[in-house]
C-alpha cells in the first residue's frame, strides 16, 4: 500500500511493517509476521523494483510480530539484519520477559490472534545473524536512516528516522490500534516491559521533524511526532 511517494506499507492496522523505495535501493523497517513475505513479494512487483534491490532490514525491536520474515530474507538474499544491541539477544532467541496482559475484549484478541494464524505467526523463525545498531547512528543504507533509541517496550526499541520520507517508524513505542481492546487512537501499545520508561521515551520522539508517525499496530499517523507524543501521554 502506498502511502506517500518512495513510501510504502505492508500488513494492515493489525501488524504493520514498512518498505522505503528510492533510486539508490530499498530500505525495510521491520518484518511483520512470516506471512508479509508474500505482502512484500506484491509490493515490490507493484513498484517494478526486484528483492535484489533491498539493501537492508531495520527491525524496530525484537519481538516475534515484528521480526516475521527478516530470517527468511536474510537466508535467501544476504540482505543485512540491523537492530539495537538490547535486543539482539531477544530476536536471535524469543527469550523476554512476561508482562501483564492488561484490558482485553474477547472479539478483539480473536481478531489478532486469527490474522496471525493466517500469517504464519506459528512459524516465526528467529534472525541468527544482525547487525547490532545504538542510539544515533545513521545506517549506510537508501535514505540514511537515523536510529533514535526508544527503550520501554522493550530494552532495544527504537524509533527509524528517514528524512528523505519525512517519516518516523516508532515500532511499539506507541500504538494507533490496541490489539487487545480493539480501542483506536494514540495510546501506549501492550506487552511493554517498561512502561514508565516507554512513556519517558516518547520526549525523543517529540523531537523529531517529521510528518509521518508509522506505528508497527494501528493506522499511519499523518502529524507531527510531538502531537502524537502527547496524545499517548493524554491516553
Amino acid at each position: 500500500m502506498k502511502l506517500a511517494p518512495h513510501l510504502h506499507r505492508l500488513g494492515n492496522d493489525l501488524v504493520a511493517s514498512y518498505l522505503i523505495d528510492l533510486p539508490e535501493g530499498i530500505t525495510l523497517v521491520d518484518a511483520g509476521l512470516p506471512g508479509h513475505w508474500n505482502d512484500l513479494q506484491r509490493e515490490l512487483e507493484a513498484i517494478g523494483r526486484p528483492v535484489s534491490d533491498v539493501r537492508g532490514l531495520v527491525l524496530t525491536h525484537g519481538d516475534s510480530d515484528h521480526i516475521g520474515f527478516a530470517e527468511r530474507l536474510r537466508q535467501e538474499t544476504g540482505v543485512p539484519v540491523f537492530i539495537h544491541s538490547a535486543d539482539a539477544h531477544r530476536v536471535r532467541t524469543g527469550e523476554k520477559p512476561k508482562t501483564p496482559m492488561g484490558p482485553a475484549r474477547i472479539g478483539p484478541v480473536l481478531s489478532f490472534f486469527a490474522y496471525g494464524l493466517r500469517k504464519n505467526a506459528m512459524r516465526t523463525r528467529y534472525v541468527q545473524d544482525v547487525v547490532e545498531v545504538a542510539d544515533g547512528d545513521v545506517l549506510e543504507l537508501p535514505g540514511a536512516p537515523v536510529v533514535i533509541g526508544m527503550p520501554g517496550h522493550s530494552p532495544g526499541s527504537i524509533a527509524v528516522h528517514v528524512p528523505a520520507v519525512d517519516a518516523v517508524f516508532v515500532g511499539d513505542a506507541l500504538t494507533t490500534r490496541h490489539v487487545l481492546t480493539g480501542r483506536e487512537g494514540a495510546q501506549p501499545a501492550p506487552f511493554t516491559d517498561e512502561p514508565a520508561e516507554a512513556i519517558a521515551s516518547l520526549d525523543r520522539l517529540a523531537e523529531v521533524p517529521a510528518s509521518w508517525v508509522l506505528p508497527g499496530h494501528g493506522a499511519p499517523w499523518q502529524g507531527s511526532p510531538a502531537d502524537i507524543a502527547a496524545a499517548v501521554r493524554a491516553a
